[in-house]
This record gives C-alpha cells, sequence and structure tokens, in this order.
C-alpha cells in the first residue's frame, strides 16, 4: 500500500534525522520526511487509516539508536529511504556531475569485486580443502581415500560456494529490481517532488540550491534518463550492473576449485604417502603466502606482512587438523 510506505518512510527518515550528526544531512532526512508525507496524502485511503510502523521498521529504528546512519545504509537503502548518496559529499577541488555520464560514478560496477571475490574464493578452495586432507592424512590413511576425500571435498565446496553466491546474488539483484521498481512508479505518479528529493540530495552535497533544482529539472526531462538518474543518486545503484547470479556462481566456483587443487594434486603422482604429504603442505604454503601477498592489495597492509599473516593462519589451521586426524586415527585404532 503506497500510502502506507509513504508514511512509513517519512517516519523512518525523522529517526534517521535523530540519530544523524551532521546537521547537512539530518536536515536532508527531515525534508525528505516532509516530502514523503505530501506524496502519502496522495495516496490517503478512502477511510481513516492509522498509521503504525511496522516491526521491519522498528527494528530499524532501535538500530539507528546504536548504529549512525552512514553504517546502515544498505538496510536503509532496503527499505525505501532515499538520498543516502548524500554521504558521498565529493572531495575538496572535485567539481558536482553536470551530465549523466558523472552522474553516480562511485556506484558504476563490480569489476573490482569481482577480482577481490576470485582472490578470496582461491583461498577458501585452498585451506578448507587443505586442512580437509591434513586431516585425513593424519590419520595415516592410503593415498587414494586422501585424493578421494580431496576431491569430495573440492566438489563439495565449489558446488556449496557456487549455489550460495546464485542465491545471494538472486536475491540482491531482486532486491535492487524491486526498489527501481518503486522509483519506476513514484516517477510517474509525481516527477515534480522526485524532482525536489534530486535537488535536495545535491544541495546537501555542496550545490546551491537554485542551480541544484536546475539540474535536476534538466535530468527528468526524459523518463528514462530520469529513472536512472534516480536510480544512481536516490538509490545507489547502476541500473546497468546489477550483479550476474549465474556469473557469481561461476566464478565462485571455479576461483574455489582452483585453491582447492593445490593440496589435493601431489598425490596424484603416486609419492609414497608422507612425501606426498611433505608436498602438499608445502605447495600449501607457498600458496597461502602468495594469496596473502595479493590480498594486501585491497587491504593496503604490507604484502609481505600480510603474505606471512596468511601463512601463519593457514598453516596454523592445517597443523590443528592434522593433530585432531592423527589422534583421531589412533583412537580409533
Amino acid at each position: 500500500m503506497s500510502w502506507m510506505e509513504e508514511k512509513q518512510s517519512a517516519w523512518l527518515y525523522r529517526q534517521a534525522a535523530q540519530a544523524e550528526t551532521d546537521p547537512r544531512i539530518s536536515k536532508l532526512f527531515l525534508t525528505l520526511a516532509e516530502s514523503a508525507e505530501q506524496q502519502a496524502v496522495i495516496w490517503k485511503p478512502a477511510t481513516e487509516a492509522v498509521f503504525v510502523p511496522g516491526m521491519r521498521a522498528r527494528i530499524v529504528a532501535m538500530l539507528l539508536k546504536r548504529i549512525p546512519p552512514r553504517r546502515l545504509r544498505p538496510v536503509l537503502a532496503a527499505i525505501k529511504l532515499r538520498g543516502l548518496s548524500a554521504y558521498d559529499t565529493p572531495a575538496p577541488g572535485h567539481v558536482m556531475p553536470t551530465s549523466l555520464t558523472e552522474v553516480g560514478k562511485s556506484h558504476g560496477g563490480n569489476r573490482g569485486g569481482n577480482l577481490r571475490a576470485a582472490v578470496f574464493g582461491i583461498n577458501d578452495g585452498l585451506v578448507s580443502n587443505a586442512c580437509l586432507i591434513m586431516g585425513v592424512a593424519g590419520a595415516q590413511v592410503g593415498n587414494q581415500s586422501i585424493i578421494t576425500t580431496g576431491i569430495a571435498g573440492l566438489l563439495a565446496g565449489a558446488l556449496s560456494m557456487a549455489s550460495g553466491e546464485y542465491i545471494s546474488m538472486r536475491s540482491q539483484r531482486e532486491m535492487f529490481e524491486y526498489q527501481i521498481g518503486l522509483e519506476r512508479e513514484e516517477l510517474a505518479e509525481y516527477p515534480a517532488e522526485e524532482a525536489e528529493e534530486l535537488a535536495l540530495i545535491y544541495q546537501a552535497r555542496g550545490m546551491e540550491l537554485s542551480r541544484a533544482r536546475e539540474f535536476a529539472t534538466e535530468l527528468m526531462r526524459d523518463p528514462n534518463h530520469a529513472l536512472d538518474v534516480l536510480s544512481r543518486e536516490e538509490l545507489g545503484l547502476n541500473p546497468n550492473d546489477l550483479g550476474s547470479p549465474w556469473g557469481a556462481a561461476i566464478y565462485s566456483f571455479i576461483s574455489f576449485s582452483l585453491g582447492a587443487c593445490v593440496p589435493v594434486l601431489p598425490y596424484f603422482f603416486g609419492l609414497v604417502s608422507t612425501r606426498a604429504l611433505m608436498v602438499s603442505g608445502i605447495a600449501t604454503a607457498i600458496s597461502l603466502f602468495v594469496i596473502g601477498m595479493a590480498l594486501s592489495l585491497f587491504t593496503g597492509r604490507g604484502s609481505l606482512l600480510s603474505g606471512l599473516r596468511m601463512l601463519l593462519i593457514g598453516g596454523g589451521a592445517g597443523l590443528i587438523t592434522y593433530s585432531i586426524g592423527n589422534w583421531l586415527g589412533a583412537a580409533i585404532a
């Protein structure tokens, strides 16, 4: 029900305004609350209705009392709060956008995220399968059993990762599509109010109000163009890049499998169990160090320190599982 959604948005905007310490953004939330109240009038039911915030809205309001709105941006966006791109205030010396190509640049795509996900996927596959193999090897079983265990661990982990990524990305995409659909309906019902909300966002980000209104009006002339702009600036979404569930699943499956192959490969070369375990351990240790160095690209930490930390964490996990496997093998025997 649109009346209920607008009333709930207005209520939540006020909750966010109370929690926001930045006066500029707090004022924006209060102004958007008034705008939502005005839009609720359009959808006012024929019979008298009393607004009562829903359970989800009350939970979000409770969270806002403990967590700053800036850190709750994904939650606030999911519950239909707009204007969150006001947090993306341009740094000194940066100009405000003047065309669609410059609007919402910070939400332009997920290519860098794919690279980061691939590195983490390889790391997950490496550590989990290495620990599994170390644990089984510690129980003093034959190479054939270790190979079977390693392949089973690779397939189980890769399929689990792929299915999890697919469901996660599909759910996220459906949420984004729902939000863009709501924005499309609101744009059709009250375009002038949507233009004013967009102008208020630009004002909160540092643009003079009259210029912000002119700019917003110009951007809203074409409905398709307007929906693109509103999706970027009000929702923080790029409609052309909402993420591919199948792409995420395939990416996760391949990256996890690559990592999981490393500790099990030495057992395919007919080495005796102790030598195969040693080669597997060395290959895993080198891979852990290299992956740790690669992760430094995303953390900003020193590559050597990051590599050593990953080696210690992964190596420690492997030694623990080997010890437990050794103890279980002796106890069962």
